[in-house]
């Protein structure tokens, strides 16, 4: 029988956000609520889920379920049954002053739960949960988080506006000044406040005009500087410095996400 494993990823450095990865459990919860707005995926096994309109659901994997905070609900593996699942939880404050930014309006507290069984927001879950647990920065982690929440229609009627566009000036400013700064210090919120956006405005509107957001962009030119430094012949730890990168290891695995191959293996070629 495959042994129960858990796992809890939080950050002092990013309070407003936590995330717990569960495999083959078998724990039962009583019905309860959270302060937080809180995301669970069914990875693996079936479950009972009870918080959402309609009565009890049987939820399968690839299931996400979006509850609001305070929203009484349970969610338990089918009796005798173990299953493994992802459960992340935003600080509900946080998140209404995330949407309010963009004139978005989010879950109320106390709304029914929302069911969702899209595979691609599934698999978008999945990879901003991955970033989470990953040694990825901080700054990659909030800007990644943004984004998904932004994204997410929390409501039946959403009221998601036109992207905001960014004038031929205010792009080209933004990527000298983002191309500056150092990976672990770039801030959505400073970069939103010079330019009159929200962070969410901000990332939705440079994804329009550049296909990736601030930090995608921050780490792909960093990626192809990093090309011309080895193949001048820099050591992989000068490189790693010199691009901003916290440490060689956390090079070596954006560079990799990006070309395929590891620093050396590129720098051998």
């Amino acid at each position: 029988m495959p042994r129960s494993q858990a796992r809890v990823w939080r950050d002092t450095a990013l309070p407003f956000v936590e995330s717990r990865r569960a495999c083959h459990s078998r724990a039962c919860y009583k019905a309860h609520s959270h302060p937080t707005f809180s995301m669970g995926a069914v990875d693996a096994g079936f479950s009972l889920f009870t918080g959402a309109s309609g009565g009890q659901q049987r939820l399968t994997p690839g299931t996400l379920v979006m509850v609001p905070a305070k929203r009484v609900h349970a969610c338990n593996p089918a009796p005798g049954q173990a299953w493994s699942y992802q459960m992340l939880h935003v600080d509900a404050d946080w998140l209404s002053q995330l949407r309010l930014e963009s004139g978005l309006r989010g879950a109320q507290a106390g709304e029914p739960a929302r069911i969702s069984h899209v595979p691609a927001l599934y698999g978008q879950f999945c990879a901003l949960n991955a970033l989470l647990f990953s040694s990825a920065s901080n700054g990659e982690k909030e800007a990644a988080l943004i984004a998904f929440m932004g994204d997410q229609d929390f409501c039946s009627h959403p009221t998601l506006e036109a992207t905001p566009a960014l004038g031929a000036s205010l792009l080209s400013g933004l990527v000298e000044r983002i191309e500056a700064e150092d990976p672990a210090q770039l801030s959505l919120t400073l970069l939103a406040q010079e330019t009159g956006l929200g962070r969410y405005q901000l990332i939705r509107a440079f994804r329009a005009a550049t296909g990736l957001t601030p930090h995608a962009y921050l780490l792909n030119a960093r990626v192809n500087r990093g090309r011309l430094l080895l193949n001048q012949g820099l050591a992989l730890a000068e490189v790693a410095y010199q691009l901003g990168f916290a440490d060689q290891s956390h090079f070596q695995r954006v560079f990799k996400a990006h070309v395929g191959v590891t620093p050396g293996q590129y720098r051998g070629h």
